[in-house]
C-alpha cells in the first residue's frame, strides 16, 4: 500500500486505537486481579507477577518493533504484532493455571508494545511542532476514554460470565485493530532502511537518542510520571475492593472519575493551546501532579481509604497529566525523524520501564496504602526537578 497523505483527524483516529491497546489491556484486566486470587487458589504476589509480566513484555519489545517499523515500515510491523497479542489473547483466556496466565500475558505485553511506538512514530512521519502537539492532544484525550471504561467493560465482563470473558473483549480489541490498520492504515514511512534492525543499528540509534538532551530530558519527565500512572493499576483494586471494600462493579464505574479529569485537563491543553506554545505547560503540569502526589500521601497518613481520599488525589494527578504529555511526547522526537520508530520505542520504553519498577517497588512494599503514599510523590519529584534543571539548561 502505497503512501498517502493523512489528515490531523486520520492520524490522530488510528493513532488513537493503536496507543490505546496497551493501557486498554491493563485496565480491562484490574478488576479482576482480586477473583484470581481465589479462582487458582493463589496468592497477590502471584496475581502481581501476571501485571509485572505485561510490564516487562510491553517495554522490552518496545526496543524491538520501533526499530523494526524503521527498518521494514510501520504497517507490516504492526500486523505482525497484533497478531502476536491476538495470540496472546487467546493464550490468557484458555490458561489452566496462574503460571500459564503469566506466561500469556508476558505475549500479550509483548504484542501491544507495537501500538505506542507505531502510533508515535506516524504522528512524526506527518506532523512536526505545534501541529504534532495538537494531535498528541486529540489522541490524549481520546485514549483516556478507551482505559476509562475498559475497567467498567471488565468488571461487568465479569458480572455477567467470569475473569475469562475479559480476555474475550481483548481478542475481539486485537482483533478489530488488525482489520483496521491493514484497511486504513497507510504506509507513512517512506524511507524504510533494513540496516536500522541489525544489531549495530539498535545500538546506534539508540546510544544517539540516550546521549541527547532533546530526547532525555523530556522522555525522563513523561517516563517518570507516566510510570507512576500506570502503577496505579497494581494498588488502586487492593485500595479500592479489598480495603474501602467497592465490589467490582463499583471499581469499574469509580474508575471514570479518573477518565473525566484527565478528558478535562485534555480539552483544557486543546484550548490553551491555541495561545500558548506547548512547552510553557510542562512545569505547571507538573506542579499540578506534584500537588496531586503529596494530596495521595496526605490522604493516607489522614484517612483511613476510601473512594473519595483515593481518587480525589489521582484525579488530580490525571488531569495534569494530559497538561504536560503534548509537548513532551512531541519534542522527544521532533529532531529525529530519520528514526521515529526508534524515538518512539525508546520513549514508550521509558514510560512502561518506569511501570514496571514502580509496580516491583509496589509489591516490594507490599501494603497498598503505603506504597500509594510513597511511589508516585517519590518519581514525580524526580519529573519536577528534572524540569527545572532543563528550564536552567535552556
Amino acid at each position: 500500500m502505497q503512501h498517502a497523505p493523512m489528515t490531523e483527524r486520520h492520524v490522530a483516529a488510528i493513532g488513537s486505537l493503536l496507543i490505546a491497546l496497551g493501557p486498554v489491556s491493563l485496565a480491562l484486566y484490574t478488576p479482576a486481579m482480586p477473583e484470581l486470587v481465589t479462582d487458582f487458589a493463589t496468592t497477590y504476589p502471584a496475581v502481581k507477577a501476571t501485571l509485572a509480566a505485561y510490564f516487562a513484555g510491553f517495554a522490552l519489545a518496545q526496543l524491538i518493533c520501533g526499530p523494526l517499523s524503521d527498518a521494514y515500515g510501520r504497517r507490516p510491523t504492526a500486523l505482525a504484532f497484533l497478531t502476536l497479542f491476538a495470540i496472546g489473547s487467546l493464550g490468557a483466556m484458555l490458561a489452566p493455571s496462574i503460571h500459564a496466565l503469566t506466561v500469556a500475558r508476558l505475549v500479550q505485553g509483548i504484542g501491544a508494545a507495537v501500538g505506542i511506538s507505531v502510533a508515535r512514530a506516524i504522528v512524526r512521519d506527518n506532523f512536526t511542532g505545534e501541529q504534532s502537539a495538537r494531535v498528541m492532544n486529540t489522541i490524549g484525550i481520546f485514549l483516556a476514554i478507551g482505559p476509562a471504561m475498559a475497567p467498567t467493560l471488565g468488571s461487568l465482563a465479569m458480572l455477567a460470565f467470569d475473569w475469562r470473558a475479559i480476555f474475550v473483549l481483548m481478542v475481539a480489541y486485537g482483533g478489530a485493530l488488525l482489520i483496521t490498520v491493514y484497511r486504513f492504515l497507510p504506509e507513512t514511512n517512506l524511507a524504510p532502511d533494513p540496516a536500522r534492525a541489525s544489531p549495530a543499528g539498535l545500538v546506534r540509534a539508540y546510544a544517539a537518542l540516550g546521549s541527547d538532551g532533546r530526547f532525555l530530558f523530556p522522555a525522563l519527565m513523561l517516563g517518570l510520571v507516566l510510570g507512576g500512572f500506570y502503577s496505579l493499576s497494581s494498588m488502586l483494586p487492593f485500595l479500592l475492593i479489598d480495603i474501602a471494600g467497592l465490589s467490582p462493579q463499583a471499581f469499574g464505574f469509580g474508575m471514570l472519575a479518573q477518565t473525566g479529569a484527565y478528558i478535562l485537563g485534555g480539552v483544557l491543553t486543546k484550548a490553551l493551546l491555541k495561545h500558548v506554545p506547548a512547552r510553557h505547560l510542562v512545569l505547571p503540569g507538573l506542579l499540578l501532579a506534584m500537588t496531586g502526589a503529596l494530596t495521595m500521601a496526605a490522604s493516607i497518613a489522614l484517612f483511613p481509604p476510601s473512594y473519595l481520599t483515593v481518587m480525589a488525589p489521582v484525579a488530580i494527578f490525571a488531569f495534569a497529566l494530559a497538561m504536560v504529555t503534548p509537548d513532551l511526547t512531541t519534542r522527544a522526537m521532533a529532531a529525529f525523524p530519520e528514526k521515529a520508530g526508534a524515538a518512539a520505542a525508546l520513549l514508550g520504553f521509558a514510560q512502561m520501564g518506569s511501570g514496571f519498577i514502580d509496580s516491583g517497588a509496589v509489591a516490594f512494599i507490599g501494603s497498598p496504602p503505603l506504597a500509594f503514599a510513597t511511589v508516585i510523590p517519590l518519581v514525580t519529584l524526580v519529573a519536577l526537578v528534572l524540569g527545572f534543571v532543563e528550564r536552567e539548561d535552556d
